[in-house]
């Protein structure tokens, strides 16, 4: 006797408290640190900020298209504004579907099809489903907009990651430009100052740039990505069963086997 037993979780907006917690607190420190050690006005220079920022961004454009680059910068809300993929609740509500289509016949899954507008996935897959697609049709077409929907998340990760890469590399030729600056005109001591802000500054905005922005958001893309694909993976694996109308146990054992050891599931007892 098969007893369908309530899916954990939740999924749906929410904000991700690590990473804007991270962020905050990490500025926060950085910034209690040049109050606590005198005028924070010391650590704001234009020319070291155009060379860092602007050519950052530069190099960055030089690598990635303009398109990108803000397909990139769009991400950033859905880094912190992210929706919870939980793969366990999608394997138990692809189950769920699968014993329906069991019990009451494939176009029985017609009516829940509205019901899957907040999964376009999951909703496109079974619209294939209910209009009769092969199984196999489904799982390979539905396979091709996972790897496309994964090659655009991870180019915008890895717009991340190369501007991560660039920041400190800009600031070091920030440094390099200070120190030209001030050995060449050590007869003029007013100069020396500046050159040295620039100098210093550079490294210091580099520094921030790669290691407390532009790295964290690289590898917290890459993780929501990841997440993303596992979920899509168990909704085409369910969806392509279902389209050759396999055994919902089986659908089960096939989830669980792709599934993290945390994240399987006992849909029937």
């Amino acid at each position: 006797m098969a007893r369908a037993k309530t899916a954990p979780g939740s999924r749906g907006g929410g904000t991700s408290l690590t990473t804007v917690i991270g962020l905050l607190s990490g500025f926060a420190l950085v910034i209690a640190a040049m109050f606590w050690g005198g005028s924070p006005a010391s650590f704001f220079d234009g020319p070291a900020l155009l060379i860092v920022f602007g050519g950052t961004f530069a190099v960055t454009l030089a690598s990635y298209s303009l398109t990108d680059i803000a397909r990139a910068t769009a991400a950033i809300g859905q880094v912190i504004i992210h929706r919870n993929h939980d793969p366990s609740r999608a394997a138990y509500r692809i189950v769920e579907l699968a014993e329906q289509a069991r019990n009451d016949g494939v176009l029985g899954l017609q009516d829940r099809l509205p019901k899957l507008r907040s999964e376009p996935f999951l909703m496109k897959a079974m619209a294939m489903v209910v209009d009769g697609t092969p199984g196999e049709m489904v799982e390979r077409i539905m396979r091709r907009e996972v790897d496309t929907n994964a090659s655009r998340q991870q180019t915008s990760a890895d717009v991340f990651s190369k501007a991560a890469e660039v920041s400190p590399a800009m600031g070091l030729i920030g440094t390099l430009v200070g120190l030209v600056q001030m050995l060449g005109n050590l007869n003029d001591p007013s100069t020396i100052g500046p050159a040295m802000a620039i100098a210093l500054l550079t490294t210091f905005y580099g520094a921030v740039l790669s290691n407390m922005v532009f790295s964290p958001l690289a590898t917290k893309l890459e993780r929501a990505s990841d997440g993303e694909a596992l979920v899509h993976n168990v909704y085409l694996t369910g969806a392509a069963s279902i389209g050759r109308q396999e055994n919902p146990r089986r659908l089960e054992m096939l989830l669980n086997a792709m599934l993290p050891p945390t994240h399987r599931i006992q849909y029937f007892d």
